[in-house]
């Protein structure tokens, strides 16, 4: 509930949206020894447990609940997987769920097979509840005449699926060392991950129109730095929803972003700068995503800076295409998946 990640954000939305619709929800700090503290608590009997907590980890989430804390209780996990299938490691969480929400059609289908029949698809209702920011141009320390593109990620999340070099050289395509365009690449985690920092941090040398941000943003402060922006930029390899562009869209910005994954749940074609791209076999350093049979995309870095030059050169295109992704995202992401799954496992949650 507290970590500054993208499910520790959808945990908090989804507890401010059942709310939002009456219902009595509580929250708790749900997660693995040594990374969250879990206050001793009492769970209300019989409410269900949303766990927003993936498969691996859920089995020893849960063990600190005690012994009988899930009997006669619905279990429903709340998971997000950015592969067309799921690590073997996947299924033995699956054993501990009696429901799988996903919050994209991506994600339910990689899910089905965990839990046939047993998936369903409830995006996040981010247009549910007011997505409050803060922050200005000026307080972030950024000019206030210049097209903004910002790129913004967690090195935690996978440097090669979320792929900023490609950001960066498609800035750089479009335009160039131009002071009148400013490229912010915002990174959270990065003291984890110095190795990947440095990649970036060459990758931007001596680029007067590229700045890092690395400093740790709460909810507010990173949709206030998103609402600062003219266009954000994802060329993501795959989502399993992607909650940056999807916020983005809600506060009113243009989104450029790889046409593929989870982020086609709330982008339409007509409505947004969806990048072409081309079906490659995974491939993660790391391992995480080293699925056999797994693919992802590899996104057309030419035309996204096309894409990214329209925009910059046609102001009237730019106000369209984000009045546009707004109204197709608040549809799609409002209250009512979330309502229809509620009403199958009862009024009192706990996330």
């Amino acid at each position: 509930m507290s970590a500054a990640n993208g499910l520790g954000e959808s945990a908090r939305n989804l507890c401010a949206a059942m709310s939002q619709l009456g219902v009595n929800v509580s929250g708790m700090a749900l997660g693995l020894p040594g990374l969250t503290d879990m206050p001793a608590t009492t769970l209300p009997k019989g409410a269900a447990l949303l766990a927003v907590v993936n498969a691996p980890f859920l089995p020893a989430a849960i063990s600190r609940l005690g012994r009988g804390a899930l009997r006669a209780r619905p279990v429903v996990g709340y998971w997000a997987w950015e592969l067309p299938v799921t690590p073997p490691e996947w299924r033995l969480g699956a054993r501990f769920v009696h429901e799988i929400w996903a919050p994209s059609a991506f994600c339910a289908a990689a899910f089905e097979p965990l839990k046939p029949g047993r998936v369903r698809v409830v995006p996040l209702p981010l247009a549910a509840t007011p997505l409050s920011i803060s922050g200005t141009r000026t307080s972030f320390s950024l000019p206030e005449a210049c097209f903004i593109v910002t790129v913004c990620f967690n090195l935690a999340s996978s440097f090669a699926r979320k792929n900023p070099l490609a950001a960066i050289t498609a800035f750089t395509s479009a335009f160039g060392a131009s002071r009148d365009h400013l490229l912010v690449v915002k990174i959270a985690h990065p003291e984890a991950y110095e190795h990947d920092l440095t990649t970036i941090r060459r990758a931007v040398a001596g680029r007067d129109n590229i700045r890092l941000i690395t400093a740790t943003f709460s909810d507010k402060e990173l949709r206030g730095l998103l609402a600062c922006s003219d266009v954000v930029l994802s060329l993501h390899r795959a989502e399993g929803f992607g909650l940056i562009p999807a916020t983005a869209l809600l506060l009113g910005r243009a989104v450029v972003a790889t046409g593929w994954s989870g982020n086609m749940e709330y982008m339409a074609p007509d409505d947004a700068g969806l990048v072409h791209y081309r079906l490659v076999p995974a491939n993660d350093d790391r391992g995480t995503y080293a699925v056999r049979g797994a693919h992802w995309a590899e996104p057309d870095i030419g035309h996204a800076a096309e894409l990214l030059r329209k925009l910059a050169e046609n102001p009237a295109a730019l106000a369209r295409q984000a009045q546009a992704g707004r109204e197709v995202a608040r549809a799609r992401l409002g209250a009512a998946a979330l309502r229809v799954a509620l009403a199958g496992v009862g009024v009192a949650c706990m996330c």
